[in-house]
């Protein structure tokens, strides 16, 4: 998963915070749809790569209690964690025992469960 987060972030379109985010989500059944940041100068218009990872799969016809994980890698080299917005989303359509993988570019990862993530 690292490698396809690797190669994923440079299709990140972030020229306003410099700061590309790639997602992949997986369903329960193997599925992957992947995701990034895009940005444009209103900032509220663009969307995050956890959003877009999940959009792509709803759109491909995915449901809510059919995914199982989400992986994110931030370009900044540290573990980042999804925005309190992907957060919302996440918890929409994900169980709560779904896995939400955050990666930094050398490999290191934590790994949380939606209820862990999102509490409240």
């Amino acid at each position: 998963m690292k490698e396809k987060l690797l190669e994923l972030l440079k299709n990140s379109y972030a020229p306003y915070s410099n700061f590309p985010v790639a997602a992949v989500v997986v369903t329960k059944d193997g599925r992957e749809f992947s995701g990034v940041n895009v940005e444009d100068a209103s900032t509220r218009a663009g969307t995050c790569a956890e959003r877009t990872a999940i959009f792509s799969a709803i759109a491909a016809g995915v449901k809510k209690g059919e995914f199982k994980e989400v992986n994110v890698m931030v370009s900044s080299g540290e573990i980042g964690t999804p925005c309190f917005v992907c957060r919302q989303m996440i918890l929409e359509v994900f169980d709560k025992d779904a896995i939400v993988r955050c990666w930094a570019l050398d490999g290191r990862y934590r790994e949380f469960t939606v209820d862990e993530l999102c509490p409240y």
